[in-house]
């Protein structure tokens, strides 16, 4: 794919929150934001971006020519829609990286300036906002790379009949099909990984550090959670993850348990390794299914609370 590049029309700053920007022809970013600008700080919304195409929409409507900064953007760009981005999307320029973070936001009305004099405001709708994850210095006319987000995900098959061939393994395929329709759903891109292993300790071992030091997003292992003699996925990935997510697995049990008592005898487990999502389900198809369907439900906001992004 190539990349998609946006220039930077316009670099802008101010000293107090919900007033409009002045132009700067460079900024110098540190981890906390843009040095001297009201928004910098140890929070998700440090630095605003804006699309110059957004602004001159909106002139159409207020009926003037608008300047950049008057909407308090920190940055105004040219060249991509960049409210169509999504958070954890990245923008580079040079040795400059930031992070996507929030798209939109609530319009403060007569409480902000720049609604005053204005009328209306574009940034609710299509500013977006993100973080400093590589500092360094912003000129204007810089150009700036697009590089959205791609979810990796580790499927761990646990099987000894699976892995010596004795049957197919059916339910690592379906956890890899169901993962990347749920990012496709949500216009994110996805990349899967999946194995077979036998039900042995250290080789789960291996496979699991292995995902997390490539940096993996998302780990599931499938199979090896009843109570079974060889069932050692449960324990061997409570020890494993750095906490636990109880709730979620409490959850799926005891919703499929209601009809199927059967169901309460998983001891499935969910948790959190360094910035990797940990999920062991059951090896049937079936129960893929059942714990995919809940667990997509908390996804994205697990990873925006891994990575201390405000999502209320």
């Amino acid at each position: 794919m190539e990349a998609q590049t946006c220039k930077i029309k316009s670099l802008n700053i101010s000293e107090k929150k919900g007033t409009i920007k002045t132009p700067r022809k460079e900024l110098k970013l540190n981890l906390e934001g843009i040095e001297g600008d009201a928004h910098a700080g140890k929070w998700h919304r440090q630095i605003s971006l804006l699309a110059a195409e957004s602004i001159k929409s909106f002139e159409g409507e207020l009926g003037r020519e608008i300047n950049y900064g008057e909407f308090a953007e920190n940055i105004t760009s040219e060249g991509i829609a960049v409210h169509k981005a999504m958070p954890f999307d990245r923008f580079r320029a040079g040795n400059v990286e930031l992070e996507v973070t929030q798209i939109g936001k609530k319009c403060h009305g007569d409480n902000c300036e720049i609604f005053q004099l204005a009328g209306k405001c574009v940034m609710p709708k299509e500013g977006i906002f993100c973080r400093v994850i590589k500092p360094g210095t912003l000129s204007e006319n810089d150009t700036m790379e697009y590089l959205p987000k791609t979810f990796r995900i580790k499927v761990i098959t646990l099987s000894d009949r699976a892995y010596h061939g004795i049957y197919k393994d059916k339910s690592g395929p379906l956890l890899e099909k169901l993962s990347k329709d749920f990012f496709t759903s949500k216009t994110y891109l996805c990349e899967t990984s999946r194995t077979v292993i036998p039900d042995e300790k250290e080789l789960l071992e291996t496979e699991l550090q292995n995902a997390v030091n490539d940096g993996y997003d998302i780990i599931y292992t499938t199979g090896s959670t009843g109570i079974g003699p060889r069932d050692i996925a449960p324990t061997i990935i409570s020890n494993f993850i750095d906490l636990e997510i109880p709730g979620i697995m409490d959850h799926i049990r005891l919703k499929y348990g209601a009809e199927k008592p059967n169901a309460l005898l998983s001891r499935s487990i969910a948790g959190v390794k360094d910035k990797t999502l940990v999920f062991s389900l059951p090896g049937s198809t079936k129960a893929v299914n059942e714990y995919l369907t809940e667990i997509h439900k908390i996804l994205m906001h697990s990873f925006l609370m891994l990575h201390g992004i405000d999502g209320h």
